[in-house]
């Protein structure tokens, strides 16, 4: 499935740069939250393209919602499940910056786990794409395949002190002072903080050692779930906030290097 994800999330960046070309037609989600009518179009082609290729696979995606099976009953009966962002780092795009994705994440499905409260799905991300068409970076991991930046392999940084790091973070729109106690413990412990507006790009670029440090609240699965794996497969420790295990639908997410994870993890512990 490899060179197929590749493939359509190139087309799908392909689109968004020709669309960037003209006047974007742009909504609003909520007050902040925008979406362009290209995130539309490069779902719809993102979707099109599995559809034909993979029909008994599921899909979990940001912007569709009649063509998007996003609730666990249906999910459970297929093999693979899609987790797709069209465009990661809309606010970027919208502005003319260059740090926005097409993000793909591939979940194998393994055992379904339902009850009356309760549903919820195990498995494996087996594969993950995170295409940046402006700045022409591709990344992509396949499960203990390691990770890679336009085929040439990648790993996270063995920075050992955090003072010497460099990290970055990201505030969510329904509630950015969420995330300033987290902010505010690590700012001066470091080198340095950045805010890119992309998820998945901070994600891979702790995977390519750019960055040291990442970490995020009020996030969605199709954020992360590319970049995740692609981060683990390149050697960095990827957790919820508190060091427990990563739950694509946990709605935070840190990730780091093998010497400061449990350094960073230990100051958010420590937060009341």
């Amino acid at each position: 499935m490899l060179n197929f994800t590749i493939k359509i999330a190139k087309k799908a960046g392909d689109l968004l740069l020709e669309k960037s070309k003209k006047p974007l037609k742009i909504t609003k989600k909520s007050a902040r939250d925008l979406v362009t009518e290209a995130d539309k179009k490069a779902e719809e082609l993102i979707i099109k393209e599995i559809r034909k290729k993979y029909p008994d696979h599921g899909i979990i995606a940001e912007e569709s919602h009649t063509h998007t099976e996003n609730n666990l009953q249906t999910l459970k009966k297929a093999p693979y499940i899609w987790i797709i962002d069209p465009l990661d780092g809309t606010t970027n795009y919208t502005m003319g910056l260059p740090q926005y994705t097409v993000s793909i994440g591939i979940f194998k499905n393994k055992n379904y786990t339902g009850s009356k409260n309760f549903d919820y799905l195990e498995g494996d991300m087996v594969l993950g794409v995170v295409y940046a068409p402006a700045l022409k970076e591709l990344f992509h991991a396949e499960k203990n395949k390691g990770a890679y930046l336009n085929r040439e392999k990648i790993r996270a940084s063995k920075t050992s002190k955090l003072m010497d790091s460099v990290v970055a973070t990201g505030f969510p729109y329904k509630d950015k002072t969420v995330n300033l106690p987290y902010f505010s413990a690590v700012l001066d412990k470091c080198r340095g903080m950045r805010r890119f507006g992309a998820a998945s790009l901070d994600l891979c670029y702790v995977a390519r050692g750019c960055f040291d440090a990442y970490w995020e609240l009020g996030l969605k699965p199709w954020d992360i779930a590319g970049g995740a794996l692609i981060a683990k497969e390149a050697g960095a420790e990827v957790s919820d906030v508190n060091g427990k295990q990563l739950d694509l639908f946990g709605a935070d997410i840190l990730t780091a290097n093998k010497n400061l994870h449990p350094k960073i993890t230990k100051i958010f512990k420590s937060l009341p």
